[in-house]
């Protein structure tokens, strides 16, 4: 009798403990939900600005990379390559940070060619020296849309402006390694 008694009151509590699907559903994500730091609008704006001109820097690389032509071809076209694969890493950075923070992440063809900042790239073949420009502009184009909301992203979230940092950083890089095809010496 005691055997059953004891069956009786696991089952009783089991019972009592098992939610209806509707509870269980809002219980889990109540559970399961991230404490911490939530992006504000005007942060979640300013980095889906960076992301858009992250994702059309690789596809513009990666356009100029298969057309470009002339002197210098491949180490252009390698560099290009770089960039390209530069400019996917950090904006897959970009995108889980704001997932990080709770934000919605839109990197759509549709929102990526309605809301960047870079000129469109030109169709078919280009010149080395032309390319060596053209990518200049969209490097810099993406660090200047960094600097411009680099302030009010450091406000909220240092965390992310530490990101912003190094994204920057290397992009000027590549920006002045690439002009650099194109310069003559000022001596």
């Amino acid at each position: 009798m005691a055997r059953a008694t004891a069956s009786t009151r696991t089952s009783t509590r089991t019972a009592a403990k098992k939610p209806t699907p509707r509870e269980g559903a809002a219980r889990s994500k109540k559970e399961n939900a991230e404490n911490g730091f939530l992006a504000s609008e005007q942060l979640t704006g300013h980095l889906q600005r960076v992301l858009v001109d992250l994702i059309e820097l690789s596809l513009q690389a990666k356009q100029a990379h298969w057309n470009v032509v002339g002197k210098n071809f491949r180490d252009l076209h390698l560099q290009l390559d770089e960039i390209t694969e530069s400019a996917r890493e950090f904006s897959d950075v970009v995108a889980e940070r704001l997932r990080a923070l709770h934000a919605a992440v839109d990197g759509r063809s549709a929102t990526v060619s309605a809301e960047t900042s870079l000129p469109p790239y030109p169709n078919g073949e280009v010149a080395t020296t032309d390319t060596v420009d053209l990518i200049t502009v969209r490097l810099e184009a993406v660090v200047g849309t960094m600097r411009e909301v680099h302030d009010d992203v450091d406000e909220e979230d240092p965390t992310t402006a530490d990101i912003l940092h190094e994204i920057i950083s290397t992009l000027e890089q590549y920006a002045w390694m690439v002009s650099a095809e194109n310069r003559t010496p000022s001596v």
